[in-house]
């Protein structure tokens, strides 16, 4: 991987990583559209530059993190299913990385599905993730779970979760950016268990590479979480949804017409 490939996966996944888009499925499709061989240095890269963007939320939400107990306690609860379900299913998941065709399709209903969340879920009633409770938590939790396959986005489904628990657009925002916290930390260091499991050493150069990959994508997912709650308050998520189907679409279509897209 050269320092240009991964500075365009890294602004991929800092622009990503908290809209309701897939970063994993943006990531996967930049590699395949770069041309970059699906090595085990690659596969650890689209993963370990997760923790640049959630530092940003630690960073932009530096109060929350220094708040209470409660706050570690519910997003702990919220995590669990999710983690489970990791180490279940994770040879499973790892198959699904290099199905390009099932994130496009993901991606395209996906996509349907925020064209009608904003009347699906009106009665928003939670506002701060002070209200939230550990049984609310817990239920955003399980939604997440369904982000276990790529191109569904982790970011929609527990925004998703979150309001049909009640919260307001901006409160399930907010309260998905802090789960990403535990969930990316612990995606993370599973990934770099594995690969020193493996026998693998990264070399100089790859630790040089994946620093600059964490930090493109810091600054960048600070830019886009500003920049999305302003979209989100302002015009909902039908945009996300629209973008989605068009991206899902032309990959779907691309797919019948023979013309595969496929990571090397």
């Amino acid at each position: 991987m050269t320092y240009f490939e991964a500075l365009i996966i890294a602004i991929v996944e800092g622009v990503t990583e908290f809209l309701p888009v897939s970063s994993t499925g943006h990531m996967m499709i930049a590699t395949a559209l770069l041309g970059i061989k699906s090595t085990p240095f690659v596969k650890l890269f689209t993963v370990a530059i997760q923790l640049g963007a959630i530092l940003s939320v630690v960073v932009l939400y530096f109060r929350k993190f220094f708040k209470s107990v409660n706050f570690y306690l519910k997003l702990i609860v919220a995590f669990i299913p999710a983690a489970i379900a990791g180490l279940l299913l994770g040879d499973w998941i790892d198959e699904q990385l290099e199905n390009i065709l099932g994130v496009a399709i993901a991606l395209f209903i996906g996509g349907i599905v925020l064209l009608f969340v904003d009347k699906w879920f009106r009665n928003h009633t939670i506002k701060t993730d002070e209200e939230v409770n550990y049984q609310t938590a817990f239920k955003i939790g399980l939604f997440q779970c369904l982000a276990l396959f790529p191109g569904v986005s982790r970011s929609a489904a527990t925004i998703i979760g979150g309001m049909s628990q009640r919260l307001t657009r901006q409160a399930a925002a907010e309260f998905s950016f802090f789960l990403a916290v535990p969930t990316m930390f612990a995606a993370t260091a599973k990934k770099m268990l594995d690969f020193y499991k493996d026998g693998i050493v990264l070399n100089g150069e790859e630790i040089k590479i994946l620093l600059f990959g964490n930090l493109i994508a810091f600054v960048v997912a600070l830019i886009a979480i500003r920049t999305f709650i302003s979209l989100l308050n302002k015009h909902g998520f039908k945009i996300w949804g629209v973008y989605r189907i068009v991206v899902g679409g032309i990959l779907i279509l691309l797919f019948i017409a023979g013309i595969k897209i496929s990571v090397i």
